[in-house]
């Protein structure tokens, strides 16, 4: 793995309550898991900044969260920041999302796996993502499945999640490595540091692969 560019700022030297009460969610709960905490902890507005945000536009508010969910991880496919990409939402799982959900994100519009109002979001996502034009035809499929509300929620969480992926991805964190011990949130073949190895090097590990909006992602080697 390539070198790590911050240090984690171990929770063992946190005396704020507030703040370990947040570290011990993300390692119950995960999304975000400890290790992104624990960069942002050398700022702690930094840190609650992010922690308040994610609470209101992504874990509650009022778009639908498996929706935003799937919308985190298509940013994840699409800048291939593997420490998010490599989460799944707690909340989204219980709300009927599965595994298979995910697997044809960047191939939306084509895909069976999402209905009219998914592909809507994922097309707004990639808009954001990508810097598409957001021409007319957009927006009239926007509204027609969401509120002026949903979509300024929407909007503004796939712009601080895309920041926030862009930023991560730069830093070479991974998980397992703060208060290790859960597979809370982390995605199948990533429970434990092991697993999480063995499935990075296989072949078609997701982030080997070439993406560009809406087309299939293809092998680095094909």
């Amino acid at each position: 793995m390539a070198r790590q560019r911050i240090s984690y700022v171990d929770p063992a030297t946190v005396s704020d309550a507030r703040m370990l009460a947040e570290f011990d969610r993300c390692r119950r709960e995960g999304t975000p898991r400890p290790e992104s905490q624990a960069i942002r902890a050398h700022v702690p507005a930094a840190f609650w900044s992010f922690a308040e945000a994610w609470d209101g536009v992504f874990r509650n508010g009022v778009m639908d969260h498996a929706i935003k969910e799937l919308c985190r991880v298509y940013v994840s496919r699409s800048v291939k920041c593997e420490y998010c990409g490599n989460q799944r939402s707690v909340k989204s799982a219980k709300l009927g999302l599965q595994e298979a959900d995910y697997m044809d994100l960047v191939n939306f519009e084509k895909s069976t796996h999402y209905d009219e109002r998914q592909k809507a979001a994922l097309a707004y996502t990639e808009a954001i993502t990508w810097d598409l034009e957001a021409d007319d035809a957009l927006w009239d499929r926007l509204y027609r499945h969401f509120t002026e509300a949903q979509i300024v929620e929407l909007g503004y969480f796939v712009a601080i999640t895309m920041g926030q992926q862009r930023w991560l991805r730069t830093l070479n964190i991974d998980h397992h490595q703060i208060l290790a011990g859960t597979d809370a949130s982390m995605a199948p073949g990533f429970e434990d540091a092991t697993v999480q190895s063995e499935t990075k090097s296989a072949p078609d590990y997701w982030a080997k692969r070439n993406v560009t909006p809406g087309k299939k992602p293809v092998s680095a080697a094909e």
